[in-house]
């Protein structure tokens, strides 16, 4: 296995409670983050939605699919939402939200490793490409979350 470890910022003018609201329902995701396939409820957790599990399929630039699903291991109400993948990814997912004056300052911290067999052969030539791919995803998150919002939004900020 092949391990992997990204920080993603943004920043978008908007409430933290409008930005975690979509940040935290996940199964509306493919109506604006682009990339996102299909997010597909496999158990409810507690009240919270802690001990919800997901299955997520992402599509992206490189000629691959990945599908893994996540279950959630924290919800911190708008500040933060953590989770923990297992199938073709496994590691663990943390989202941070903090509100910044009139923006939303978004941190998603994502420590993974890859379980299928031809990625993790090719990872030592292929590592950078899959770190490119990455990446993008996220920048079309941001797009798509900005455009959601309706607001300026800012990557890496």
């Amino acid at each position: 296995m092949t391990d992997y470890t990204f920080v993603t910022l943004w920043r978008f003018r908007a409430p933290v409670d409008a930005v975690w609201a979509l940040l935290h329902d996940a199964e509306a995701w493919p109506a604006w983050w682009r990339g996102v396939e299909q997010v597909e409820a496999l158990a409810a957790g507690d009240a919270l939605g802690v001990g919800t599990v997901r299955r997520f399929t992402w599509k992206s630039v490189l000629p691959y699919r990945l599908r893994f699903d996540l279950r959630v291991t924290r919800i911190e109400k708008p500040f933060a939402l953590e989770g923990e993948a297992f199938g073709e990814l496994e590691g663990a997912g943390r989202w941070s939200l903090e509100a910044d004056g009139d923006w939303t300052r978004v941190r998603y911290d994502w420590t993974v490793r890859t379980t299928r067999p031809w990625m993790n052969a090719l990872a030592p030539l292929l590592k950078p490409a899959f770190r490119w791919n990455h990446d993008v995803v996220m920048r079309r998150g941001a797009e798509g979350l900005g455009r959601r919002l309706g607001c300026p939004w800012e990557a890496g900020g």
